[in-house]
């Protein structure tokens, strides 16, 4: 089969177009045949390499896949060959405490897949049968493709941890993201008021059309002085953040009293200063987020097959151009998800 790899860590140039086998099904697996995977910042960290974080190599990336059943390992059932299917890109042992309480993101054993195990960037890849979901049928499979991860972090930042109240204000960073941009249509499904932020005038407009209430330009506004002009010097209930460094005392001095800032990622750094004093005097809640449970993939499902919820695809590119499409979510040239087309 087809397959991009990278043997050595490095820039998008490590990325290399192969032909490598078709990997076969063990008890409880279940191959699929990949129509699409679409891109996420965690495929662009694996390539780059990370400190403590060991990625067997050769590596195939990709978590997010949208594709077809081909074949069932040893002691599956339920499900057809030839059933569009999207995977749960969060793989857990399913036998510890965490697992049968739901809690699967906290498994001591998570991963997420294509880090590593293989992931979606071939024509065929292996996941856990608990892993494979009934495809929206309202969608096509690049637009499923854009589906699973960025959902499912925003659903459990917002609705989980933050419990997002109808009323509340939220200030989303980075709405161009793909997690920006389900995070915007979350809030809006509970309610929420969104203030959302950009790095450039052309996105303020498709930011707009997601829900956002006001759209700011992090690059030129202040955006927690802007913040607490538009909030009447309250600040928001909410900060939902993914940006790190560069953000995190911006985020912090958004909050209102009590308000609560949950994080999933740090883009531009992992060490965001914090004036502890500001935390228990105002007494704020930091909340640290890490993917989601399988079950809450399931319960935001179908809003999105009610339209309420809906992937947003930046640019369709095929998967033998991977690095290109490295290239362009590095480059922050894109609003929404990246995916690629596998043939």
């Amino acid at each position: 089969m087809q397959a991009v790899r990278f043997h050595r860590h490095g820039g998008p140039e490590v990325l290399e177009l192969e032909t490598v086998p078709v990997p076969e099904p063990g008890p409880g697996q279940v191959r699929i045949r990949v129509r699409a995977v679409a891109l996420n910042h965690l495929d662009l960290w694996n390539r780059r390499g990370l400190p403590g974080r060991t990625v067997p190599l050769p590596r195939i990336p990709g978590a997010d896949v949208a594709g077809e059943v081909d074949a069932l390992g040893p002691g599956v059932a339920g499900l057809d060959p030839g059933a569009r299917v999207i995977v749960n890109p969060g793989i857990s042992c399913g036998r510890c405490r965490a697992c049968l309480e739901g809690r699967d993101n906290l498994c001591p054993h998570y991963e997420v897949l294509g880090n590593r195990t293989d992931g979606g960037y071939a024509q065929y890849v292996v996941v856990p049968a608990a892993n494979v979901i009934a495809m929206p049928g309202r969608l096509e499979f690049v637009e499923a493709a854009a589906v699973p991860l960025v959902f499912l972090t925003a659903w459990h930042m917002l609705v989980t941890l933050a419990r997002l109240q109808p009323g509340e204000t939220v200030l989303v960073w980075g709405a161009g993201s793909g997690v920006g941009s389900a995070a915007i249509q979350i809030a809006r499904l509970l309610g929420a008021h969104v203030i959302a932020t950009v790095g450039s005038a052309d996105k303020v407009a498709r930011a707009q059309r997601l829900g956002a209430d006001v759209v700011l330009d992090h690059h030129r506004q202040a955006v927690d002085e802007e913040v607490r002009a538009l909030t009447g010097r309250r600040g928001v209930d909410v900060v939902f953040e993914h940006v790190g460094q560069a953000t995190w005392e911006r985020s912090l001095r958004s909050l209102t009293h009590g308000g609560r800032l949950v994080t999933c990622g740090a883009t531009t750094g992992y060490e965001g200063l914090t004036d502890i004093r500001y935390v228990f005097s105002r007494q704020l809640q930091i909340l640290g987020s890490y993917m989601g449970s399988k079950g809450e993939l399931l319960r935001l499902l179908p809003f999105v097959e009610q339209g309420r919820l809906q992937p947003v695809v930046d640019r369709v590119l095929p998967l033998a151009q991977a690095a290109e499409a490295h290239r362009i979510v590095e480059e922050r040239r894109h609003f929404g998800k990246v995916v690629l087309q596998v043939p």
